[in-house]
C-alpha cells in the first residue's frame, strides 16, 4: 500500500513538472526573458536554444551589506544557484547601490545596516566591503545569530583574526571567506577532482601565481592604502594559501620566507605591487607569487596559474586565459601522468560551492569548507604579510 502511494506521488510530481515545462515553453519570448532573471530558478536550454525556467523553493534567505568590490556579484550568484534567495541589501555609497539595484531589481534596498542585520528571516549575510571593515562586520553578523560569507581578504590583521575566532567559537556561526579562485574557477575545481581521483599520486608541492591588472583610474582611495586592504600577500595571496592547503591536504603550516615591495609605483607609497612566499605544511610544500604587473594587452585581468606537483605526475591550470591556444579561453587543465598527457577544457565543469554552502547553513555541516581550513589559510597569509622582508628594489 505504501509503495503504491509512493509511486502515485512520483507520477503526480513528474506530470506536474512536465506540464510546467510545457507551459513555460509556450510563453512569449519577452515573458521568458523576464522570468529567467527571477531568483532561485534552474535554467534549462530547449532544443531550439530557448531558455526554460523551473522554479526551485529557496532553502535559505540572505542579505548583503557593503559592496565595495565587484566580487559581490559572483558571490550573490553562487549562493542563488545553490538555493538562496536574496532579500535585501545595504550600501553606503549611492553609486554602488544603484549599480547593484540594476543587476538585482527585485531586491529591496535597506535604509541601514541594522535593518538587514535585524531581519529575522535572513540567515546569511554576504559582504565585499572595504577590507579593514569586513571582520568587524562579521563579528556583528555572528552576534546577530547569522552566518557570514565575505570576500577575500576576509580578515586583514592577526588581532582581527583572534577576535573573529573567539566570537565564532562562542556563537557557533559560520564565518566563511569566498576564495573564488578555487570555488568559482571551473579549471581549479576540475583539478581538485583529478587530484582526489589519484591521477597524479600524492601531492608534493603547489605553485600559485596571482598576477593582476592594476587599472589605476578605476581604483578607490582605499585600494592604495595597506592599512585598508592589508598588503599584497594578505589580499591576493589568501587565494593561493587556500589552494595550497586544499591540494596538499595540510592541516598545519609555517612560512619559510616572504617578501613584499613597491618596486614601480612611487606615487602610491602605501601600496605593494609585488610579493612572494615559500610555505611548508605538514603534508606538502608551496610557493606563492602575487603582483600588479599584468599588461593591458593581455586581454584578461590576470594570467592566473596553478601548478600541482605529485609523485605520479603534475597538473597545470590556466585559470583565466591561455595565451597558447587560439581562442585564448580560460579553464584549461593540463595533466601529465603515467598514462600520458591530457589537455582538458573545464569550461563546463560544475561549480558546487554555492549548493554546498547553502546546505551547510541548513544542516550545520562543513562540506563547502571547514572552519579550521578557512581560518588557517587566513592565518598563514597574515603571518607571511606581517613578517615579510621589504624589497629595497625600485625600478621607477
Amino acid at each position: 500500500m505504501k509503495e503504491s502511494e509512493s509511486n502515485r506521488r512520483k507520477f503526480i510530481q513528474g506530470s506536474a513538472a512536465v506540464a510546467g515545462l510545457a507551459l513555460l515553453a509556450g510563453l512569449p519570448k519577452q515573458t521568458l526573458a523576464a522570468y529567467e532573471h527571477l531568483p532561485n530558478k534552474t535554467i534549462y536550454t530547449g532544443p531550439e536554444g530557448n531558455m526554460i525556467s523551473n522554479p526551485i523553493a529557496p532553502k535559505i534567505r540572505f542579505g548583503v551589506i557593503n559592496i565595495n568590490h565587484s566580487h559581490i556579484y559572483g558571490m550573490v550568484d553562487a549562493i542563488t544557484r545553490g538555493g538562496g534567495e536574496l532579500v535585501s541589501f545595504y550600501a553606503k555609497e549611492p553609486d554602488l547601490a544603484s549599480a547593484f539595484s540594476k543587476k538585482y531589481p527585485q531586491v529591496k534596498l535597506a535604509l541601514s545596516e541594522n535593518q538587514v542585520l535585524e531581519d529575522p528571516s535572513i540567515q546569511v549575510i554576504l559582504s565585499s566591503g572595504i577590507p579593514d571593515e569586513r571582520a568587524p562586520l562579521g563579528v556583528k553578523v555572528m552576534r546577530h545569530g547569522k552566518d557570514y560569507l565575505v570576500d577575500k581578504p576576509g580578515i586583514i590583521t592577526l588581532e582581527q583574526l583572534a577576535e573573529v575566532r573567539k566570537v565564532q567559537k562562542e556563537t557557533n556561526r559560520i564565518y566563511s571567506i569566498m576564495y573564488s579562485e578555487r570555488f568559482e574557477n571551473r579549471g581549479t575545481v576540475k583539478a581538485g577532482d583529478l587530484v582526489k581521483a589519484g591521477e597524479i599520486g600524492k601531492v608534493i608541492q603547489t605553485i600559485g601565481l596571482g598576477p593582476h591588472q592594476i587599472n589605476p583610474k578605476t581604483r578607490p582611495d582605499w585600494f592604495w592604502d595597506k592599512k585598508r586592504y592589508g598588503g599584497i600577500i594578505c589580499d591576493i595571496g589568501s587565494h593561493q594559501f587556500d589552494q595550497f592547503l586544499f591540494f596538499t591536504g595540510s592541516t598545519s603550516a609555517q612560512v619559510v620566507s616572504s617578501q613584499v615591495g613597491n618596486v614601480y609605483h612611487p606615487n602610491y607609497p602605501l601600496f605593494e605591487d609585488f610579493g612572494d612566499v615559500v610555505v611548508r605544511g605538514n603534508n606538502g610544500m608551496g610557493y606563492v607569487r602575487n603582483d600588479w604587473f599584468t599588461p593591458d594587452g593581455l586581454g584578461s585581468w590576470g594570467d592566473g596559474r596553478l601548478t600541482i606537483l605529485g609523485t605520479e605526475g603534475y597538473i597545470e591550470v590556466r585559470k583565466n586565459i591561455d595565451v597558447g591556444l587560439p581562442d585564448h579561453g580560460g579553464n584549461h587543465v593540463y595533466m601529465a601522468n603515467q598514462k600520458g598527457v591530457q589537455v582538458i577544457d573545464a569550461s563546463k565543469s560544475p561549480l558546487p560551492f554555492g549548493e554546498l554552502f547553502v546546505n551547510d547553513v541548513v544542516n550545520r555541516t562543513e562540506t563547502a569548507m571547514s572552519q579550521a581550513h578557512c581560518f588557517l589559510a587566513t592565518e598563514i597569509a597574515l603571518k607571511a604579510q606581517k613578517n615579510a622582508q621589504v624589497i629595497p628594489l625600485k625600478l621607477s
